[in-house]
């Protein structure tokens, strides 16, 4: 069974975050709830890096096309790269913020495409503060798609905190794909 079979729903989320970012106005994505704290727009930028940079570590098809794309990239002491989110000027530009997130979609559907279940088995091995972990393709996954979640929320909130109303992911929790109709 494909993990696009396992994981549906997954893309209704991904049309949710879209059309809660489309109509936004620069000075709407540039909102921050407080001073220090991410914009609007910062959010959604790190929900597609996000994306990227977890899905390029575990080698995930069409991550190395997507990440090639990005230019600042900085390395830890462990050896992992990481993008200088702040260096993709963006976060202010809608039309740029839904075009990287579509982007980062696509490479998640074709991986979703592309791997079975039995494919969540394999492991890959990451070092973080100087351990070095087993990270399984499942983890990596389950990591991306609760990243989602958790971003989309908060942009939800930082919208409602504005007077907008983003009904899919407020009202509908980005749960937009309706289930077959009994009988």
């Amino acid at each position: 069974m494909l993990l696009k079979q396992v994981l549906d729903g997954w893309q209704g989320y991904q049309i949710s975050l879209v059309h809660a970012i489309a109509p936004l106005s620069p000075e709407q994505l540039r909102w921050r709830p407080a001073p220090g704290l991410n914009s609007v727009g910062e959010v959604a930028r790190h929900i597609s890096l996000g994306r990227v940079v977890w899905f390029a570590r575990m080698d995930a098809p069409g991550a190395a096309e997507v990440a090639a794309q990005i230019d600042v990239w900085e390395q830890d002491s462990d050896g992992n790269r990481y993008i200088v989110e702040q260096a993709l000027d963006i976060a202010g530009d809608a039309a740029e913020l839904v075009r990287w997130l579509e982007m980062s979609w696509a490479m998640i559907a074709q991986t979703l495409s592309a791997w079975a279940v039995e494919d969540l088995q394999v492991v890959y091995r990451h070092t973080w503060n100087g351990d070095t972990y087993a990270i399984s393709r499942q983890w990596t996954l389950w990591r991306i798609l609760s990243h989602d979640i958790h971003h989309g929320g908060e942009l939800s909130l930082m919208l409602g905190q504005q007077g907008i109303e983003a009904f899919e992911l407020g009202g509908l929790f980005g749960h937009i794909i309706l289930p077959p109709l009994a009988d």
